[in-house]
């Protein structure tokens, strides 16, 4: 589902061997050539591009806050795939610190977009939204996230797994290490609730024109962060972007 094939600034849907090896290599500069995913055909390098999405599409009651402000006169939403190796990657080089950095100064929501090109991505969904019933939706994405490579990866480090059993019996141990009652997460995990909520998240970013992972936008309007080479290039714009938001 991805939007360009450009071999520097490429979404999920890319190749999944070039991403992923690009991923495990662990490397910066490499790392974000497989990562940088917002270099469009017609966009110039602005931070922000495009119409704003309506508020109501993009966040829903229900929705998960990783951090919230009082006056919520900034939120990013991202739409995220936790088998995606370019929202691993934007989550170990942007979101994780900016989770931090911002905390009660920006609305940060993160919404389900699993694609079918990664075959573990909603079992993975369905453990975060599992853990959410019991009030562990934050921990359970940061311990899907910091094990990425644990569940997400084949043992050959260059392709995405496909063994949903190893997968799921990681995520057990997971919801065991955070507290859950884990006989409910696993039957919560295959519950109508919870896949009605991955299908509903994927319905409102289809309708906000989502067409690949990791999609963020800042104040309805999708970060497009242009031709940036670094992550500390897009750092500086994602940054600048809510700075320029905070002081309106």
């Amino acid at each position: 589902m991805s939007k360009n094939k450009n071999p520097v600034t490429e979404k999920s849907g890319l190749s999944t061997n070039v991403i992923l090896t690009i991923v495990v290599v662990v490397v910066a500069i490499v790392v974000i050539g497989g990562v940088l995913l917002f270099n469009r055909s017609g966009s110039e390098n602005n931070a922000s591009s495009g119409p704003a999405v309506a508020a109501e599409i993009l966040r829903k009651p229900d929705s998960h806050v990783l951090t919230s402000a009082p006056d919520d006169k900034v939120t990013v939403v991202e739409f995220l795939d936790y088998q995606c190796p370019g929202c691993h990657s934007y989550y170990s080089g942007l979101t994780k610190q900016v989770e931090k950095d911002y905390a009660g100064k920006i609305t940060f929501i993160t919404r389900n977009f699993p694609l079918d090109m990664h075959p573990l991505a909603r079992p993975a969904a369905q453990a975060s939204e599992a853990a959410a019933v019991q009030g562990k939706y934050k921990e359970m994405y940061h311990a899907l996230y910091d094990n990425y490579e644990a569940w997400a990866l084949a043992p050959d480090g260059q392709n995405v797994s496909t063994d949903e059993a190893k997968a799921r019996g990681l995520f057990d141990q997971y919801a065991q290490q955070l507290g859950l009652d884990v006989d409910k997460f696993r039957q919560d995990m295959n519950s109508p609730q919870v896949n009605a909520k991955i299908d509903a998240d994927v319905a409102d970013g289809e309708k906000a024109g989502v067409q690949g992972t990791p999609t963020i936008f800042i104040n309805g309007k999708e970060f497009d962060a242009g031709n940036v080479q670094t992550f500390q290039q897009l750092n500086d714009a994602f940054r600048g972007e809510v700075e320029k938001e905070l002081t309106k």
